[in-house]
């Protein structure tokens, strides 16, 4: 796995602990969105749908330490938008290192060799450059073209430097297992440390709507892939086995949406990384106050088909810790990729789907436009 020892251990008693505890909600990872700007358009992309004014916002950089003092996850992961647009990010992946937070920085790396120098290598920190397969499938996937050989060069520039640099491949329903596979096997070569890989959740305002997988051909498409690969064991994901095991439909797993809490320009999201349907002001707030029970594969219609790793990767760590010997046996084999799948979650009594999105863009242009009136009226008093 490409998951360095230190990560996985801190990890692995963190989750003890809380279990020990008995803690019945924790989180893992504090998904910390800076901004929304981002300097590409994907068509499957459903988080740069905003007006400029909320685009233009950033969290400022005691916004952002503040979100990792509330949210006591061991693991921040710096997405957007595209982070690296953010003019003190520096300072803030510096001072969340110096808190003992493994931070990873989430990047299309269209950036990346010209802000390089202003970080430096540590163990607790990752690039993960955004990369959905060969030249031909990730330039297609960000609806530009020479993407992909800028990020293959910030790629080889990062490793040059001493930092770990992973990649995160987002697949959608046109990706072809022979193509994907002979693309993980370029990754080693080329020197990438880790890969996080999963299906694109169908957000509701993405342009393009026809693409994204449901859940009986994501299990289909993995199993294809894995198969490729020797169940997967030829490459080195920075992922769970069994969150692998869980795409190719081995297992049956409800989602943790509070294992990746989301802190935004609205505030905390809820109720994951992927559904924005309402904000909390606090991470204390976010935690005590969303109903969660009325979320995920089989309560809400939003959750049907989603499998992506931001909501199921916690479930599937919680479960190796739980079962390290399933875990160890799972390493050694990899993914079954033949043979009947789990059962799936039923979802005859999954609730409608609900459409949020509009009323929340409308509050947080009238808050911006009251705290624009109210710092001009302090300015003409001042005067």
């Amino acid at each position: 796995m490409g998951i360095p020892f230190n990560q996985m251990a801190r990890i692995g008693g963190y989750i003890l602990k809380n279990e020990v505890m008995r803690v019945k909600r924790y989180p893992l990872v504090l998904m910390l969105e800076p901004l929304f700007r981002c300097n590409l358009a994907c068509a499957g992309c459903g988080k740069i749908d905003y007006p400029a004014p909320i685009l233009n916002q950033r969290l400022s950089v005691e916004e952002c330490l503040g979100a990792a003092e509330e949210c006591p996850a061991p693991v921040v992961v710096i997405a957007g938008g595209e982070p690296l647009l953010h003019r003190e990010l520096p300072e803030i992946v510096e001072a969340l290192l110096a808190r003992g937070k493994f931070v990873t920085v989430c990047t299309n790396a269209l950036l990346m060799e010209k802000k390089l120098g202003q970080y430096k290598p540590h163990k607790n920190f990752n690039w993960s450059v955004h990369l959905d397969g060969d030249k031909q499938m990730h330039d297609k996937s960000v609806c530009q073209t020479g993407v992909y050989d800028k990020a293959v060069a910030a790629i080889k520039a990062g490793k040059a430097a001493g930092f770990r640099v992973n990649i995160n491949c987002t697949l959608f329903n046109d990706a072809d297992p022979e193509n994907v596979a002979g693309f993980l096997d370029t990754l080693r070569p080329l020197g990438v440390d880790g890969i996080t890989i999963s299906p694109g959740y169908a957000y509701e305002r993405a342009p393009d709507q026809q693409h994204f997988l449901n859940r009986t051909t994501t299990k289909t498409l993995f199993r294809e892939i894995f198969k490729r690969g020797r169940g997967g064991r030829n490459w080195d994901f920075f992922q769970s086995a069994l969150f692998l095991d869980f795409l190719a439909g081995n297992q049956t797993y409800h989602c943790t949406p509070w294992g990746n809490p989301t802190r935004t320009v609205f505030g905390w999201q809820k109720p994951c990384y992927l559904l924005g349907e309402g904000y909390a002001k606090t991470f204390k707030e976010l935690m005590d106050s969303t109903d969660w029970d009325s979320y995920g594969t089989g309560n809400y219609e939003k959750c049907a088909d989603c499998m992506v790793h931001s909501g199921f990767e916690a479930t599937a760590v919680k479960d190796a810790v739980k079962h390290p010997l399933k875990l160890l046996a799972l390493s050694l084999k990899g993914p079954r990729t033949e043979g009947p799948m789990a059962p799936d979650i039923p979802l005859q009594n999954q609730r409608p789907a609900e459409y949020a999105f509009s009323r929340h863009v409308q509050h947080k242009l009238e808050e911006i436009r009251a705290g624009k009136a109210g710092a001009e009226v302090a300015t003409d008093a001042a005067e």
